[in-house]
This record gives structure tokens, C-alpha cells and sequence, in this order.
């Protein structure tokens, strides 16, 4: 057979898979069918078959998971527009958050509803069974030290390996620089309380996090608003401006995937952002729950690697990766850590013993960044998924994020569709959402809504979001 009839071969089968994913017949996240079985399907040899998937690949029709196959991946040419920067708001104020938040947080508790409400990875993609086997372990071995106190800054075990994983994000950190917290929460709330007081303005992303403008609401701060683009994170003119004109006193960002838009900022702008706030000696609260979970590539450095002044401070945890309700967290909060763990021993004195030992030990076994592999291509398929369906089902007008890393997306919806009396709709379907005036301290984006990408797509799934697009 010669070159021009084997090229014809695989561009003919890759025109066949081609022509079913253009039809619809096979989806985002649909498994293509096996090498061998289409080569005995189209009577062609494997090498063959290996070059059609290959062209498909580059096409960016299908991508490979390793071990698992070739799958459908959702074509970034059929996406809509981004969602537009957030405008701009010129004056500080108080959060008011608290009753819409209490809300969502009882619905995300009922087993029944459709969990695209709260972000929460679905379990069943958690190594929940492994670290609950590595607990028991250590029950049943029944030392003291593990039914005794893991004073501060927490077990040695523990601040080891995260002082170690540092290096994957260009930190240096020694374990003594790490104080373990129950959760990213309290990393957030000791950070806050540690370099502010109450009435002081702190510059927080637009759109932010719901769970740090709680945080900024209980501790009777001030919030200013900095825009943000949905894919390269904080607008640093204005951040500048606020800085001179607001009299910013600490600013709290998550540079890395910010929860709800997965912008990423690059290294030049991280930098940068370092270097404008140490001009004024105004310390950074690094979030970077979500900094493990990028879809391709290198994890991205956090901020804090380019911390010279001890102004940086960085908190993650483990819940969003490994254990939600162990509750482990971590901070290094540079040249506050003293008044961190002061705080720390005024309020929860501890983080338990156990938990911290079985994350420990889960981190020193080596199997973690295969998990973490497997997961990243977990998310960012699901992401790709729940954007695709998006698209198919909700209104002419719609803009969807492009996230890079993690597992929410933000949807903004036409003008005139009100999230809150969508969100209320919805709950009477049984499903939630997360309304976009949840993430401004203003409650702005009102036709704007978060989505949960955390479990694996399914037809419920799907469903839901055809219930929302009638709901529209």
C-alpha cells in the first residue's frame, strides 16, 4: 500500500469519529471507542487507527487519559463569550452576606438536591477510603501521642510534607514556618485578624469568594472592590489606585484559580502584585485552596514564592483534594506567624492529633501526586462537560468562564434573569446554585451564577441544567 492510500486510511476514519461528535452522537466526556475496536470495525491496521486519533488530538476533537483511553473533549471554538470584568466600585464598604449565605449552606446540606450550589468535589473522586484506612491504622495502634494534643504549630509530620510540597509552587519553607489550622477557614480568619482591626479596608478580588466576605463581615471590616478578568485574575491599576486613594490595610486574593472564576494571574503579574503592596509594607492573605488543581501543565507558583519581606501570607488545606470533613489546613504567615498562633491558642487551641497525623501519613506514601493526576483530568473533564451542556441548554446571550484549574465555572446570565428568584426556582426543582450576589460585598452580579463542577457528569447532571435553561 502506498503513503497516499494509508493517509487516505486514517483521514477517513478520523473524518468517521470526526462526523459522530460533530452530530452529537458521541458527547464531551464520552469515551471513544478502543483503538482495536476500530480497527477491526473499519478493517484497518492499529498504526493506522494510532494516526486518525492522532490528527483528531491535534484537531482537538478527542485527548487521551493515560490508562483509560481517548475521550470527547469540549471544543473551545463552540464557546461563548467570557463573562465581562467586573465594573468598577469606587468606595469601601461593609459586607452584608450572612442571610443569602445561610441560605445556600442549608440547601447544599439536603442529599436530595442537585449539588451545583456548593463547591465540593464528589467522594467518590477523593482518596477518602485510603485516608480513613491509614486513621483506623493509627486508632488501633493507640499511643498516647495520639490521643494527646498536637500543640502548636502542629504535628512535625505535617509540617514537614507541606514544607516540602513548597517546592512544587517555588516556596523554600522550612517546617517550623507552618502553623496547621482546622481548614483553609481558620487560616483565613487568623490571617485577617492578625493584620487588621475592626473598621480597617481590605482589597478583596470582584467577584470574591462568599466565605472570606463572611469573614471580613464578622470581623466588622471593610471591603474594596477590585476588578478582576476572568482569566488573568486581579486588575492591578486599580488595586493600585485603591491602594493610594482607600487606605488599604491588608489584601486577601487568590491568585492561583480564583474561587469563582479560575482566572490564573501570571508570574509577572504574582510579582508584581508582591512588589506594589511591600512598597507599602501592606501584607498579601495568599487563598490558594486551589493552587494543586491546574488542567495542564506545571502547578503555577503562588505569590508567596516571590515574598522577600515576610509580608506574604499563604494558607491552604486538604479538603478540597483529600478530606473535607478532616478539616486540615495550613498557614505560613512570614513575619506574623507569632500573632497567628497566638490567635490560634485564643480560639481553637488545636488542631486533633489524629487527623493531622493520617494527612501526614497519606503525604509521606507517595501516591498522592498520582491521585492529584488523576483528579486534575477529573475536573477538567467535568469542567469541559458542564460548559458544553451550558452552551446546548441555557439562553442566546450566555457567557461562560474559562477556568484553567479547579472546579467551579461562572456563568454570566442575560440581562433581566435575576440569580436570586433563579436560585429560589431552582430549589423548588431540587436544584441549587450559588447566585452571583453572593461573591460581591455590594451583592452585584445579580445575573450571574457559579456552578459546581466537582462530580463526574451524569445524566442527573445534565438534566439539571436543561431544568435551569427552562427555568431562564
Amino acid at each position: 500500500m502506498g503513503d497516499h492510500d494509508r493517509a487516505f486510511l486514517y483521514q477517513s476514519v478520523s473524518g468517521k469519529i470526526a462526523g459522530l461528535i460533530d452530530q452529537g452522537v458521541l458527547r464531551p466526556g464520552d469515551r471513544v471507542p478502543s483503538v482495536r475496536r476500530i480497527s477491526a470495525q473499519e478493517g484497518v491496521s492499529v498504526s493506522t487507527t494510532l494516526q486518525a486519533y492522532t490528527l483528531l488530538e491535534s484537531r482537538g476533537y478527542i485527548e487521551a487519559r493515560p490508562q483509560s483511553g481517548f475521550y470527547v473533549r469540549a471544543r473551545q471554538a463552540a464557546q461563548p463569550p467570557e463573562p465581562r470584568v467586573s465594573p468598577l466600585v469606587r468606595q469601601a464598604t461593609r459586607v452584608g452576606i450572612n442571610n443569602l449565605m445561610s441560605r445556600i449552606m442549608q440547601a447544599a446540606s439536603d442529599p436530595t438536591v442537585v449539588p451545583l450550589g456548593a463547591a465540593c468535589p464528589s467522594p467518590e473522586l477523593l482518596p477518602i477510603r485510603k485516608v480513613n484506612r491509614i486513621l483506623a491504622g493509627l486508632v488501633r495502634g493507640a499511643s498516647n501521642a495520639m490521643n494527646g494534643y498536637a500543640f502548636l504549630p502542629g504535628n512535625r509530620e505535617l509540617q514537614r510534607q507541606v514544607a516540602r510540597r513548597s517546592l512544587d509552587w517555588g516556596g523554600r519553607l522550612a517546617p517550623e514556618d507552618v502553623t496547621i489550622t482546622s481548614g483553609a477557614t481558620e487560616a483565613l480568619h487568623l490571617c485577617l485578624s492578625a493584620v487588621t482591626k475592626p473598621g480597617d479596608v481590605v482589597a478583596v478580588e470582584s467577584p470574591a469568594f462568599f466565605g472570606i466576605l463572611l469573614q471580613l463581615e464578622a470581623l466588622g471590616l471593610k471591603a474594596v472592590e477590585i476588578p478582576c478578568h476572568p482569566q488573568h485574575g486581579l486588575r492591578l491599576d486599580v488595586l493600585a489606585d485603591a491602594i493610594r486613594k482607600q487606605g488599604v490595610r491588608a489584601c486577601i486574593a487568590s491568585p492561583n484559580f480564583s474561587n469563582p472564576l479560575g482566572s490564573c494571574m501570571s508570574e509577572d503579574a504574582k510579582q508584581e502584585l508582591v512588589a506594589m503592596l511591600a512598597r507599602r509594607a501592606i501584607p498579601l492573605i495568599e487563598d490558594d485552596l486551589y493552587g494543586d488543581l491546574q488542567f495542564d501543565g506545571q502547578r503555577p507558583k503562588a505569590a508567596k514564592a516571590f515574598d522577600r519581606e515576610g509580608l506574604v501570607l499563604v494558607c491552604s488545606s486538604f479538603s478540597k483534594v483529600v478530606a473535607p470533613g478532616y478539616r486540615v489546613g495550613w498557614v505560613a504567615a512570614g513575619r506574623f506567624q507569632a500573632r497567628v498562633q497566638t490567635l490560634k491558642l485564643t480560639s481553637t487551641l488545636v488542631t486533633p492529633s489524629l487527623l493531622q497525623m493520617a494527612i501526614a501519613k497519606y503525604l509521606e506514601g507517595g501516591s498522592y501526586e498520582r491521585y492529584l493526576r488523576r483528579i486534575r483530568a477529573a475536573f477538567k473533564l467535568q469542567t469541559e462537560q458542564m460548559t458544553a451542556a451550558v452552551i446546548d441548554h441555557f439562553p442566546p446571550g450566555t457567557r461562560v468562564g474559562r477556568p484553567t484549574g479547579g472546579f467551579v465555572l461562572w456563568v454570566e446570565l442575560p440581562q433581566g434573569i435575576d440569580s436570586l428568584e433563579l436560585m429560589d426556582r431552582a430549589l423548588a426543582e431540587g436544584i441549587s446554585i450559588s447566585p452571583g450576589p453572593m461573591f460581591s460585598p455590594r451583592q452585584r452580579y445579580r445575573n450571574y451564577i457559579r456552578l459546581n463542577c466537582g462530580y463526574p457528569w451524569s445524566p442527573r447532571f445534565d438534566q439539571a441544567i436543561r431544568t435551569l435553561g427552562r427555568l431562564m
